[in-house]
């Protein structure tokens, strides 16, 4: 009957270890708390991503699939890379629209382009002034350029505190909370599913944006 037991209680102590083993192995596994309070809060958080570049693995499967984008970046620099293809690509066909909004980078040294810059000057020793707002010129250029025939794609400039990252979705949101001593990369990141708090609020945060905008053709407005 000892032994009996002990058997049995071997076999438990086995499956426990083996199943704290998978959660700690497991990235799914490790998402499950949090997928699981979301759902009772109504967050509509499906993932979080402890940094962004990680998030940007999963994006172009879910750009693919999207009928309209919204992107609001703190520079732009995914947008020229392999995970937007399926964006340029499919614009016309599948996806329906896109609307991009980016840092203005000609309203000197007032604007909140300026103060973002200042930051990631004191954390990367590689950056130097007027880098930030040139790199967005030149991202500028490549959507324009890349979107030259396209009426569904739309490109403005927004001079606001410069403190996400939001790409949404007609499914998904990925909204990333940049931090005063990370690149943007580098920053946490979640991914929210439609209906859901998050989801909106990224939906909210593009719309207030887009409002305080100006087309990228147009001139910059004076302070």
């Amino acid at each position: 009957m000892g032994t009996f037991v002990l058997g049995v209680l071997s076999s438990i102590l086995a499956t426990a270890l083996t199943v704290a083993g998978g959660w700690v192995v497991s990235p799914w596994a490790r998402q499950l708390p949090v997928v699981l309070l979301s759902r009772l809060t109504g967050l509509g958080v499906r993932r979080v991503y402890a940094r962004q570049k990680l998030a940007n693995l999963d994006l172009p499967a879910e750009l693919a699939r999207a009928r309209w984008v919204k992107v609001l970046a703190g520079r732009g620099n995914e947008m020229t890379r392999d995970g937007f293809a399926a964006v340029w690509e499919n614009i016309g066909k599948r996806l329906r629209s896109v609307e991009i909004l980016l840092p203005d980078p000609d309203l000197g040294p007032a604007s909140w382009l300026t103060a973002r810059e200042a930051e990631l000057l004191r954390i990367d020793p590689g950056f130097a002034v007027g880098l930030l707002g040139e790199q967005i010129r030149l991202n500028a250029a490549y959507i324009t350029a890349a979107t030259s025939d396209r009426e569904d794609v739309h490109l403005r400039f927004y001079d606001l505190p410069n403190l996400h990252r939001v790409i949404v979705t007609d499914r998904v949101a990925y909204l990333t909370v940049y931090g005063p001593a990370e690149h943007g990369r580098n920053s946490p990141c979640l991914e929210a599913r439609r209906p859901g708090l998050v989801y909106e609020y990224a939906l909210l945060l593009f719309a207030t944006a887009w409002a305080h905008s100006r087309p990228a053709s147009a001139p910059p407005v004076e302070h």
